[in-house]
């Protein structure tokens, strides 16, 4: 969802810093907070809360979490592109989303801008991305055998791996082409436009003569 489908950054940047001026913590700069992202809620304030404050982490995360489920959708919007790429892929496949974000505003956002896709984030029976449980659960859904995972993130690299299905890594999210490259991506996307074709490539690469 974040980066690959939505720049979420400046609704999660605000929340950050609101949070972290109501215990009296210095702010994050966006640059910051956009490193920070892509481990879940609680990886983004134990990194955001300054060195020395970790005994402080539950209660920031749950000041955030509330912040941010009623301050999701205010500088969120979609990618370019994604509304057009949505319609043409969904045409030929079922999607779904999976997302590190807690699993009410997944529910929410998802509500907003993809109300028919199933999505799901974080939640108590459903560990976070890396590991492959939520993939597993939208294939179950879906009633799908085999996917395409896309993401923009080295996490997203690594839980395609977890779950053996193939990565399409897209270049307008939250992560540059070298640190998706480092994670050990293979495919490659850099416009929204051209996912439809880039997802045909893997599937005749990944999928085709019993492969």
């Amino acid at each position: 969802m974040d980066g690959t489908l939505l720049d979420t950054l400046g609704d999660l940047h605000a929340a950050v810093n609101v949070v972290l001026l109501q215990f009296g913590y210095p702010t994050r700069t966006i640059e910051e907070v956009c490193n920070f992202v892509g481990n879940g809620a609680r990886r983004l304030i134990e990194l955001a809360v300054p060195a020395g404050q970790q005994d402080k982490v539950e209660e920031v995360l749950a000041a955030f979490q509330s912040h941010y489920a009623a301050h999701c959708d205010i500088l969120t919007q979609p990618s370019p592109g994604i509304a057009q790429m949505l319609e043409a892929v969904g045409r030929k496949y079922p999607m779904a989303v999976v997302s590190n974000k807690p699993d009410r505003a997944v529910k929410e956002l998802a509500k907003i801008y993809f109300p028919t896709l199933y999505a799901r984030g974080e939640s108590e029976d459903c560990p976070r991305k890396p590991a492959p449980d939520m993939v597993f659960k939208a294939m179950q859904a879906l009633g799908a055998e085999r996917c395409v995972y896309v993401g923009d993130s080295e996490v997203d690299v690594l839980t395609a791996k977890n779950a053996n299905v193939p990565c399409l890594s897209v270049t307008w999210g939250f992560r540059d082409v070298d640190t998706l490259r480092q994670a050990g991506a293979e495919y490659f996307c850099h416009r929204a436009a051209d996912v439809e074709q880039s997802i045909e490539n893997i599937l005749e690469r990944e999928f085709t003569n019993g492969k």
